[in-house]
């Protein structure tokens, strides 16, 4: 299978032909539901915590004598039970969200949303993209330039979660002049995953020669 190459100014200036197993594989939303639930769990950190009653301060001493007083016994002031006591069963930070996740799935799951993103017409191949210099203006232009591609308009419109920009290898200037553009998020081709790439709604793929290389190594392996 074969798709178009632009360049900045929205002219197709070539074609890459494009492995049929990572953008051109079969849908299966419950694979990429399980992959993406995983990698949000393995994301979290637990913050919210209570003291239990080994936890709070104080209640060294028992209250009052065990036996004469008339009372019911107890042992501790910090007994759950007591104003300012222990917590019991409330959330610990000590937690553990992780959830496993096999390399065939990961690699399965990016395949199958790349695969979506292409079919639906939301991915771009441009074939190079630098700046001199890091500047917000040049990366709000190129991103304008793009959005003249039929079916692309968005890209220079939409507020959240734009486009999901992958370069073939690290660019500093690239990276810093869309870094104060929040609807735009930045990284290399070989850290695609399935939760970034469906967190936005275009995909462009930079040096797309290499960039797919990259993936297609990565994820036939």
């Amino acid at each position: 299978m074969k798709a178009s190459i632009y360049n900045t100014s929205a002219k197709e200036v070539g074609e890459i032909e494009l492995p049929e197993g990572i953008f051109d594989a079969k849908r299966n939303d419950a694979l990429v539901h399980q992959v993406v639930l995983a990698m949000q769990a393995n994301a979290r950190t637990p913050v919210a915590h209570t003291k239990g009653r080994g936890e709070v301060r104080g209640g060294g001493k028992k209250p009052w004598k065990q036996k004469g007083t008339g009372r019911a016994r107890h042992g501790s002031i910090r007994s759950p039970i007591w104003r300012g006591g222990g917590t019991t069963h409330g959330p610990v930070k000590e937690r553990d969200f992780s959830q496993k996740i096999n390399k065939k799935m990961r690699a399965k799951a990016v395949a199958t949303v790349l695969s979506e993103k292409l079919r639906k017409g939301k991915m771009i191949f441009v074939d190079s993209l630098s700046f001199k210099a890091p500047k917000t203006k040049d990366a709000k232009a190129t991103l304008g330039g793009l959005a003249k591609i039929a079916g692309f308009a968005e890209l220079a419109t939409r507020r959240n979660n734009a486009a999901l920009i992958l370069l073939s290898k690290h660019d500093v200037a690239v990276v810093k002049s869309f870094r104060n553009m929040k609807n735009v998020m930045v990284d290399e081709a070989r850290n695609a995953n399935p939760v970034d790439l469906l967190t936005y709604r275009y995909i462009l793929v930079v040096d797309p020669k290499v960039s797919v290389k990259t993936l297609t190594e990565r994820l036939e392996k």
